[in-house]
């Protein structure tokens, strides 16, 4: 497994990540069996970077992950914790904002650390901006816990260039996590160079814009109950045939490189800096497999042109998510 260094001052890590969310949560039932299974083969690849939230099924999946590195034979000892707070629900499931008081991170982080089962997080982040809170409190009382042995660095995500410059004032940022695929490049306007600028590294999250750049999405296919994505403008109407049409041009230059979809896909994510640390949202064993095949490809200026021309920058319908939860978006703001 290759490694990566997430930022100036973050921790080495796996080049890909697993992003833990879809097994507990938004992608309709998961099974716990094959979960469980994911994150030991995962483990056992060498994948190192587990990422989860507390708000995700409202800690069901920060259980989920302690429970797999207790019966792993890699145990806690090999794994980097990212976990994100901040996020209010309610018993039903629905979400009511962002809490990043900073007495408000010190009780999220103490119900963390208890249902992980350990002493320390490696990397810590508040999910969205906290309008009514200046980044520099939520920052402020990370670092705290830092100091405290109870963190081990400081992330962000989804805020835009001007709350990350305010953020890395406070203290040393390890990395900013955003969403950044061939559907979704707005943060190379002025996000990403501004990272680079600051030495902070990027973990991309929906690098298979959540399944639609996986090359298994068809038209036909339904979400079931608890499936975000049925309210995803990517995944509706005229946005699905249109986006799926994308995914055809690409199936082209993957099966002419012996590749399939997603290995093309998160190639090209691997392939634009070695800053950024993709995370895949696999959640059975055979689609971890298949994307770990990605690190078998090195896309050469050739391929890059071809997919560049298929797939160009802004070319996805809609957004990536529904209008209410982009008003949540400070990285959408700038």
């Amino acid at each position: 497994m290759r490694t990566r260094t997430l930022g100036a001052t973050g921790p080495t890590s796996s080049a890909l990540g697993l992003g833990c969310m879809g097994m507990s949560a938004l992608y309709g039932p998961a099974d716990r069996a094959e979960s469980i299974a994911t994150i030991h083969a995962a483990l056992d690849a060498g994948i190192t970077l587990l990422d989860t939230g507390d708000f995700y099924a409202m800690g069901h999946n920060e259980l989920l992950v302690r429970e797999a590195l207790e019966s792993s034979k890699q145990g806690r000892q090999n794994a980097l914790l990212s976990v994100k707070f901040g996020a209010l629900r309610d018993p039903d499931g629905g979400w009511s904002g962002y809490d990043g008081r900073p007495e408000a991170v010190k009780n999220f982080l103490a119900y963390s650390l208890q249902r992980l089962g350990t002493d320390h997080i490696d990397v810590y982040r508040i999910a969205r901006l906290d309008p009514a809170v200046p980044i520099e409190e939520t920052v402020g009382a990370i670092a705290e816990a830092v100091q405290a042995g109870h963190v081990r660095h400081i992330g962000l995500s989804e805020v835009g260039a001007q709350t990350i410059r305010r953020a890395a004032a406070v203290a040393p940022i390890s990395d900013l996590q955003i969403e950044y695929s061939l559907f979704s490049r707005d943060i190379e306007r002025e996000i990403l160079p501004t990272c680079r600028q600051l030495g902070i590294g990027v973990t991309a999250y929906g690098v298979l814009s959540r399944g639609l750049l996986s090359g298994h999405w068809t038209r036909e296919r339904g979400t079931a109950p608890g499936d975000f994505r049925g309210m995803s403008p990517r995944f509706s109407g005229e946005n699905l045939d249109r986006n799926l049409e994308l995914v055809e041009a690409l199936r082209q230059i993957a099966e002419a490189r012996g590749a399939t979809v997603a290995q093309i896909a998160i190639a090209w994510v691997l392939s634009r800096g070695e800053d950024i640390v993709p995370l895949v949202g696999a959640r059975s064993r055979a689609r971890l497999t298949e994307a770990l095949g990605a690190l078998d490809v090195t896309l050469d200026a050739a391929d890059l042109d071809a997919i560049e021309k298929a797939v160009p920058a802004g070319a996805a319908a809609g957004d990536r998510y529904p209008t209410a939860q982009m008003h949540h978006l400070d990285s959408e703001k700038q």
